[in-house]
């Protein structure tokens, strides 16, 4: 019987404890997958950002509004073919106050132009452009919401406080995963012809279609430049960047996920390590029997090490095919829906994958690294005596 085989029977020997390793490894797995996968979508999801687009905000934050008239200034700029300009409105739907969905008040027609994977009826469009309280929803949404078009529905404002009436005009779905399927928007002058005198005739900020993609940062200058000697600088983005610098806000989210992950690599260690040692302490007599029939230190440490990638390799492919349909179908599916804006593609990338199953390979090694060299270095006679 050859090394690798001795290793694989000494795995067998306790098959309630290896399975139950097995398992407790799988699920380690399972969540270190998940987080890593929620790292690298959340950055993949700057590269689905339209390339021909640029936005336009208060240089100073994204929270402070721009003046109205700005966006005419930004429509006269070369190489600018349409302009639109958005307000967040913080809607809450109050039979469910607790769920989440964006909401902005836009100028219609504009807006579906800027974005055009907008895909709606055109009897539906007419309807939203030509009423105005009328709004638009993604289908997710208006699945969660439970309405259809011609519908009224009542939701509280945050940021705009107070009982807002609106009549869903339509419902729409993206064509690309550049808008998410869980937004409400609806008329800006609506929301305009109800504030106060200290908040009307403001945008959030500006959103503009280029002519050249190619051209977007010396057109982002060009808008920037207008506005410098101004009392209201601007600060004019590709929309990669802006979603990027959104992911700047949510950086100590994104800390906190990497730090999760290397705690869950060494609650694997210490699964793993235990294991093994539990089995090399019971087997102390035959390493001793081994070692006075001539085999030498390295007989002993490698089947130990070969134990422990077994179990660890066996942990790490279960925990990598289960990994599959519940991050991709379970997890992904949800935020692809409900948070497509920033996670458009909620996929397992391959360099996780691998990584997910060196892991596993390095913490067997690492696992068994202290039981093979105290097996290896026991004194035959001290080995003979012990009982277990």
């Amino acid at each position: 019987m050859n090394l690798t085989k001795l290793a694989i029977r000494n795995a067998r020997r306790n098959t309630f404890r290896a399975a139950l390793t097995v398992l407790g490894l799988a699920v380690a797995v399972i969540a270190f997958v998940a987080i890593r996968t929620v790292l690298t979508a959340w950055s993949i999801a700057a590269d689905y950002a339209a390339k021909d687009r640029i936005a336009s905000r208060h240089k100073m934050s994204f929270v402070i509004a721009l003046p109205k008239h700005y966006v005419d200034t930004v429509r006269e700029v070369q190489g600018i073919k349409e302009v639109t300009w958005l307000n967040w409105f913080g809607a809450k739907n109050p039979r469910s106050p607790d769920s989440f969905f964006g909401s902005m008040a836009t100028d219609p027609e504009t807006f579906l132009t800027v974005y055009d994977e907008v895909v709606i009826p055109p009897e539906q469009r007419a309807a939203w452009i030509e009423t105005k309280n009328g709004a638009i929803v993604g289908d997710v949404l208006a699945r969660e919401l439970g309405v259809k078009p011609g519908d009224k529905i009542s939701l509280e404002g945050t940021i705009f406080p107070g009982t807002w009436e609106f009549q869903i005009s339509g419902i729409y779905k993206p064509s690309r995963p550049t808008l998410d399927r869980m937004s409400f928007f609806f008329h800006w002058d609506y929301l305009n012809d109800s504030v106060d005198e200290l908040r009307k005739d403001q945008v959030g900020w500006i959103v503009s279609r280029v002519d050249s993609p190619t051209a977007g940062a010396q057109i982002a200058q060009a808008v920037d430049r207008l506005f410098d000697e101004k009392e209201i600088p601007t600060l004019t983005q590709s929309e990669r960047d802006l979603n990027l610098s959104f992911m700047g806000m949510v950086s100590g989210i994104l800390k906190a996920l990497d730090v999760v992950s290397i705690v869950i690599l060494v609650i694997m260690l210490m699964i793993l390590g235990n294991t093994i040692a539990m089995g090399v302490r019971e087997r102390t007599r035959e390493h001793g029997v081994l070692r006075a029939l001539g085999f030498s230190p390295r007989h002993i440490a490698l089947p130990i090490v070969g134990e422990a990638l077994t179990v660890s390799l066996l942990g790490g492919a279960l925990g990598l095919v289960l990994s599959y349909p519940l991050v991709e179908l379970g997890l992904g599916r949800w935020l692809e829906e409900n948070m497509g804006s920033y996670f458009p593609y909620f996929r397992i990338d391959p360099l996780t994958a691998a990584l997910a199953v060196l892991v596993c390979g390095l913490l067997g090694v690492l696992a068994a690294l202290v039981p093979a060299w105290g097996a290896a270095r026991l004194p035959v006679t001290d080995a003979l005596r012990r009982v277990g």
